[in-house]
């Protein structure tokens, strides 16, 4: 059963029928990352917005409501959710010039169904003792035998993982992406498992020297006292890929509903998400980088160093994760090396 929490309605009044100054809101995302947003536009605009926390499933459960679903926007992380919403046919295509000149090309849905946020980037946490600067340089390098038995990473399944492998494969093709996979695994330090954090705590431990992980996590252990001790072990890491493109970046979006019963309300709000204030906002609560252009990150972001995000098109990146979750199946990554 899918679990849900909600923010400044009840459960009769975001069930029952829109109001015109209204938008209401199913997010991956969670409250307190959202609450920020939620208060300045309501206080800008003088609209409410009701949100609607849910783990998992946002795209069965717009699928099963059908139009009869109250949601006006999906907010939901990592361009394969967005895409699987998209394909779905639970969006709707959105024509914006505020949005076109706010979000770059490469942040947004060659249709108009979504639109990024904000961005994190697929980094390497290197511990401080036992890895060199600057001695993790490319994607590749990690399948570099030098890394046996050094490595963790969280399950070649998750949306993170599959993001960048499908990276990958939009760089290097399918076959170059599976040697390359093969040669990950073979240099885990044991079966993946956990999420960014526990990998960092398995450096902390010992138990491996690299990991892979989004940037913001190094924020949200800073802010966790029993986790601070992890988070200063390692520093970050920004790998690029060998044909020089840059660093693999995702993205936090948003998208219309196809049957958004509330639709002006619900663009007036989009286009508030991709204003620079709105953007330095979310990107300081969520610890990621703002896409508006003019918009600059958090102190504590800016902190972890410069780096060159990847361009190419994420809507390219994700029409390969199905063959991306294929390889992983092939290689059966997860059982971790020697296996």
């Amino acid at each position: 059963m899918l679990r849900t929490t909600i923010l400044t309605t009840t459960a009769l009044a975001i069930a029952a029928p829109a109001f015109a100054a209204e938008v209401n809101v199913y997010s991956y995302r969670q409250p307190e990352l959202i609450a920020p947003l939620v208060s300045g536009f309501e206080e800008a605009s003088g609209h409410t917005v009701n949100i609607v926390y849910i783990d998992k499933g946002i795209t069965e459960r717009l699928q099963a409501e059908g139009g009869r679903s109250p949601a006006d926007l999906i907010f939901t992380v990592d361009i394969s959710r967005l895409s699987e919403a998209k394909d779905a046919g639970v969006t709707q295509a959105v024509e914006s010039e505020v949005l076109s000149t706010n979000i770059p090309d490469a942040m947004r849905d060659d249709d108009g169904h979504w639109f990024g946020l904000t961005t994190r980037a697929r980094i390497v946490y290197a511990s401080k003792e036992r890895v060199g600067e600057d001695e993790v340089t490319t994607y590749e390098d990690l399948a570099d035998p030098k890394w046996e038995g050094r490595i963790c990473t969280r399950s070649g399944t998750h949306v993170y993982t599959i993001g960048l492998i499908s990276a990958m494969i939009e760089h290097n093709g399918v076959e170059e992406t599976r040697e390359w996979l093969e040669g990950v695994k073979s240099n885990l330090a044991k079966a993946p498992e956990g999420n960014d954090r526990a990998q960092v705590k398995s450096i902390w431990a010992g138990e491996c020297d690299i990991s892979i992980g989004n940037t913001y996590y190094m924020g949200a252990m800073l802010a966790d006292p029993e986790q601070q001790e992890w988070a200063n072990a390692v520093r970050i890491e920004f790998p690029e890929f060998k044909d020089g493109s840059g660093t693999h970046v995702n993205i936090s979006g948003v998208a219309m509903t196809a049957g958004a019963p509330n639709r002006d309300t619900a663009l007036e709000f989009m286009e508030y998400l991709s204003s620079p204030e709105a953007q330095e906002i979310y990107a300081e609560v969520v610890n990621e980088y703002p896409v508006a252009v003019g918009a600059e990150p958090s102190e504590l972001v800016a902190s972890w160093g410069s780096f060159t995000p990847d361009d190419t098109d994420l809507t390219a990146i994700a029409s390969h994760r199905a063959e991306a979750l294929k390889l992983v199946e092939e290689v059966d990554f997860d059982a971790g090396p020697g296996n």
